[in-house]
């Protein structure tokens, strides 16, 4: 039995789930197809960092739109997700000074609340900071982390109100093309029929664009996160940090915790089978973060490690996300590739996605340099200086 549709999402993840609710609130018969259960891939073992920095106009412009989301969720999607108000840090040796410097200009003028900080002023802000070794830093007040859990169900509980229909545990075994076009799916719940696939699968999109034919650079690779129990005397959570000197991040999480990974270009090379990868963290993992994470807060000396988890990133060569119609004219949509910094896009992508399917006369964001072909004309996404990995 065929079930017919104006568009097919692929993944519920956030990606899927925020375009989902985004197509339906437009009118369209939008359905979900998950292979696993809502947020079961990255979405929901996400860091779930909430910040601006970002080192593109579009890109900053993105978080921008997404933490006014995050900030109003209930009022702008429905339920809670979570979020927490901690500030964000960066931090950066001397090679990276100018590009921050340049960074923040850009950022404020597009109205994002962010300021250099002298070496003084952040240790009013932490004072448990080690400043030694600092040459530059900012600082965004608004930002924080979200529950990835909690909003993407949440995404997910609004696009149902809102129309669409979800389908879990349903692997999609191939796509229909007539003529040049998609025409629908076929899965383990059988025929979908839709003028319109979107491929949000996240680790898994380089997988489903071959079912079309199409080559999509997106490498699944293992990336992991270590969690440590703040001592005695530093229960108090802490800022976001971002500390590219150690080349790590850290963020505070419930339960006195501090949740951190790495800012490693290399995880790249941690090529792994999405539906078949060890998702402990390794002990070595473990001790390396907790020796970066002292040799900025060197109070954490005394932390105790509660282990950590493994999880996916889908990278691709410029740590960007292909955000396209392709092949072009087809009705089939890439949406994946986000590299790890997608989480707090994820609001933008879901209108970003929207406005991409049903054309409006102006757009909020325009996806051009996110588009597939970059690749193949040498023309990949560029930050403003050595740090760009985070976008």
């Amino acid at each position: 039995m065929s079930r017919n549709f104006d568009a097919i999402i692929i993944g519920a993840g956030i990606m899927g789930c925020a375009t989902a609710l985004e197509l339906s609130r437009r009118g369209l018969h939008v359905v979900v197809l998950e292979k696993g259960q809502v947020g079961s891939g990255g979405t929901g073992k996400s860091s779930a960092i909430i910040r601006q920095h970002y080192s593109n106009e579009l890109t900053a412009r993105m978080a921008l739109y997404s933490l006014g989301v995050f900030q109003n969720f209930a009022e702008r999607v429905g339920d809670e997700c979570g979020f927490t108000k901690t500030g964000f840090l960066v931090l950066v040796a001397a090679k990276d000074r100018a590009g921050l410097e340049a960074n923040i200009a850009m950022q404020q003028r597009l109205g994002i609340r962010t300021e250099m900080l002298s070496a003084e002023a952040l240790r009013e802000i932490v004072p448990q900071m080690a400043t030694a070794d600092l040459v530059a830093a900012a600082y965004e007040p608004d930002s924080g982390y979200a529950d990835p859990y909690l909003t993407v169900t949440a995404y997910a509980a609004a696009a149902r109100q809102a129309g669409a229909t979800f389908f879990l545990n349903t692997a999609v075994t191939g796509l229909r093309f007539q003529s040049g076009k998609v025409i629908g799916v076929d899965s383990a719940a059988g025929a979908f029929d839709a003028p319109v696939v979107v491929n949000a699968t996240g680790a898994w999109g380089a997988q489903v664009a071959r079912l079309a034919g199409v080559e999509a650079p997106i490498a699944s690779c293992r990336v992991q996160v270590a969690f440590f129990r703040r001592p005695p005397g530093h229960e108090k959570p802490h800022p976001v940090v971002g500390d590219f000197i150690h080349a790590i991040y850290f963020r505070p999480e419930t339960g006195g915790l501090t949740l951190a990974g790495l800012i490693d270009p290399s995880e790249a090379d941690a090529v792994v089978d999405p539906d078949a990868f060890n998702e402990q963290a390794d002990p070595a993992f473990i001790l390396d973060t907790g020796e970066r994470l002292v040799g900025r807060y060197p109070a954490m000396e005394q932390a105790q490690s509660t282990g950590g988890y493994a999880s996916l990133y889908a990278i691709t060569p410029d740590w960007h996300p292909i955000v396209d119609q392709a092949p072009t004219g087809s009705g089939f949509y890439q949406c994946s590739g986000f590299s790890g910094h997608g989480f707090k896009l994820g609001p933008a992508v879901g209108l970003m996605m929207a406005d991409l399917i049903t054309k409006p006369d102006h757009p909020t964001f325009d996806p051009a340099m996110f588009r597939l072909d970059r690749f193949a004309l040498g023309q990949p996404v560029r930050g403003q200086y050595e740090y760009s990995i985070v976008g």
